[in-house]
């Protein structure tokens, strides 16, 4: 097993070298750069526009700034510098990861904890009217965008007469200092985005879940372990079992599908996540803070990967990895 996870863990890195220059060509591919959007103002003239390019690198070839970018990450885990923020990339991204990873945690357990239970409901109740609700309730799951969900609960909210929309702090607490009051506060807000980011989470793995338990049901082994005497309630544990085992792969690849998530509903809620941040760089062309998120988010599908196999060979003892 140690031998396994060291060997995944090497693969990681030609892997993230290859990914860096898959991201490094894509942002290169957009029309501009970060001084482009000077060009246009009468106020800045050309010889002040040559010292942005000098100042950020901008006037080297696109092969020595990618050289440079990933030397500064190999050697001292630098990132580069952000063009508009004027600040380490790194620095950047750190302070809005606390929230970014609480608020995708917290998805992941709201879509297993609802996923699981109703997927088994669903298997054990075939062609049932709630059968019936849950798999049309996660075809409209699957097929409703976030930033609607989210403009959909938002308004239904203020409809409401509620002053927890948007943000995840009222007005009143978001510079006063941590307090119970506070914390009820964050509650209040904290639910939208969970719901927004995991509602497609649950819709997809009740569908799964439902068919793997109806798979496992009708599986040999559920007559051998009747026949051997054991009572329904140990029977449907096996199946359980036998019908989260595959489950376990899809939990890797939710980590940068929840963390990808967060964009955009973190865009429409306000959130203090690097999703908004995101966004904003991608309009200003800060090419080496687009280039560090996308890096974030491929070394969080490898580290799933990795996570979902180890689980998957923890759970099930027919499994043996070398």
């Amino acid at each position: 097993m140690w031998s396994f996870i060291a060997r995944r863990t090497l693969i990681m890195i030609p892997m993230m070298l290859v990914v860096s220059v898959i991201c490094f060509a894509v942002v290169e591919l957009q029309p501009g750069d970060y001084v482009t959007q000077f060009l246009s103002n009468p106020d800045i003239t050309k010889e002040q526009i040559e010292s942005i390019r000098l100042e950020y690198g901008l006037d080297k070839g696109p092969a020595e700034r990618y050289f440079m970018w990933i030397g500064g990450i190999v050697t001292r885990g630098d990132f580069g510098w952000s063009f508009a923020s004027r600040r380490p990339v790194w620095d950047l991204i750190a302070e809005r990861m606390g929230w970014t990873v609480v608020i995708a945690v917290l998805a992941i357990v709201f879509q297993w904890a609802l996923a699981v239970p109703l997927g088994v409901y669903s298997a054990t109740h075939p062609r049932s009217p709630g059968d019936y609700a849950l798999t049309g309730g996660a075809f409209l799951g699957l097929s409703v965008p976030d930033f609607f969900l989210a403009i959909l609960i938002m308004f239904a909210l203020v409809s409401a007469g509620s002053t927890s929309v948007g943000g995840l702090f009222s007005g009143e607490y978001l510079a006063a200092p941590w307090s119970f009051a506070k914390f009820l506060d964050l509650l209040k807000h904290l639910w939208v985005p969970v719901v927004v980011i995991g509602s497609a989470g649950v819709a997809s793995l009740l569908r799964v879940m439902r068919g793997n338990y109806l798979d496992a049901s009708s599986a040999p082994f559920v007559e051998a372990l009747r026949a051997r005497g054991l009572s329904e309630r140990r029977v449907k544990g096996h199946v359980l079992k036998n019908a989260l085992n595959p489950m376990v792969s899809l939990a890797g690849m939710q980590l940068p599908e929840v963390f990808s998530g967060t964009i955009t509903a973190s865009i429409v809620i306000g959130l203090p996540t690097i999703g908004p941040f995101f966004y904003e760089a991608l309009l200003n062309s800060d090419q080496y803070l687009v280039m560090a998120f996308l890096m974030f988010i491929a070394f969080i599908t490898q580290l799933g990967s990795l996570a979902a196999d180890v689980a998957l060979a923890a759970l099930d003892p027919r499994i043996r990895i070398s």
